[in-house]
C-alpha cells in the first residue's frame, strides 16, 4: 500500500493474494472508486534523478494516473506512458490535454499488462518505473524487459518502497515478497553493460496512518548503460 497522498502505485501480494489483484478489472474498479487515486504530483526521486538530463524518448511504466508522465512532457521528453488500467490511462491524457497541446503532443498512451509486455528493444533514453512492487518470481524478469528497453547511454531508473517500510507506521504491503533494495536490482545489471549511478535507500518525510510524521525510506537504482565501443 502507499503513503497517502503520494503517486506511488500499490500492489497485493501474488503468493498472498488472488492473482486478479494484478489484473486490468482489479484497477480499473479500484481508480473508478475515486476522481483521484493519487496526489497528481510527480514522483520525487523520478524528479531529482531526471531533472538534469538532456530530454529524448522516455518510457514510464506503470504510469498510473500520469502525474511522471506529464512531468517528463512538460520538460521536453517525447514519453510512453504504460499502464494496465484504461480508466487511469484516460485519466491522464484527460489532465494532458487540459495543460495544452505542447504538453499532450509529447505523450502516448497505452494499456497493457506489464507483466507480460517488453517495450521496444534499445529504443528509450530513459526507462522509469516508480513503485511497481511485484513479486520476487516475477520482478527480475520485469526490470530485465526494461532495461533492454534502455537505449545506448540512456538511464534505468527504479524506485521502490524500502523493505524497512513495512515497520514504519505508514501504510505499505505487509507482504515482504513484494519489497527489493536496490541493491538488489544492481546485481541484476551485467557489469559489462551497465554503470550504477546511484543504488540507496533515500530517506523521504511522510505520514503514518495516524497522520503524524514518519520518515520513509525509497530504494533507488539508477544505472547508464554504455555506448558501443
Amino acid at each position: 500500500m502507499t503513503t497517502p497522498g503520494q503517486h506511488d502505485h500499490e500492489h497485493a501480494g501474488h503468493d498472498d493474494a488472488d492473482d486478479t489483484m494484478f489484473s486490468a478489472e482489479f484497477w480499473d474498479q479500484r481508480y473508478g472508486e475515486r476522481d483521484a487515486l493519487w496526489s497528481g504530483h510527480p514522483n520525487p526521486q523520478l524528479v531529482a534523478e531526471a531533472a538534469e538530463l538532456a530530454p529524448g524518448r522516455a518510457l514510464d511504466a506503470g504510469c498510473g494516473e500520469g502525474a511522471d508522465a506529464i512531468w517528463l512532457a512538460e520538460h521536453g521528453w517525447q514519453v510512453t506512458a504504460v499502464d494496465v488500467s484504461a480508466v487511469a490511462l484516460g485519466r491522464g491524457a484527460a489532465h494532458a490535454e487540459r495543460l495544452g497541446a505542447d504538453v499532450a503532443g509529447r505523450i502516448t498512451w497505452q494499456q497493457a499488462d506489464l507483466l507480460a509486455w517488453s517495450p521496444e528493444l534499445g529504443h528509450y533514453d530513459l526507462v522509469t518505473a516508480q513503485f511497481m512492487q511485484i513479486p520476487t518470481k516475477l520482478r527480475s524478469a520485469f526490470f530485465t524487459r526494461l532495461a533492454d528497453g534502455v537505449a545506448e547511454g540512456g538511464i534505468l531508473l527504479i524506485v521502490g518502497h524500502s523493505p524497512a517500510d513495512m515497520t514504519s507506521g505508514v501504510r505499505r504491503p505487509q507482504f515482504p515478497d513484494l519489497y527489493f533494495t536496490a541493491g538488489q536490482v544492481a546485481d541484476g545489471l551485467d557489469t559489462a553493460k551497465w554503470s550504477v549511478l546511484v543504488s540507496e535507500a533515500r530517506p523521504r518525510q511522510a505520514q503514518d496512518q495516524d497522520g503524524n510524521p514518519a520518515t520513509v525510506h525509497d530504494e533507488v537504482l539508477a544505472a547508464r548503460r554504455h555506448r558501443a565501443t
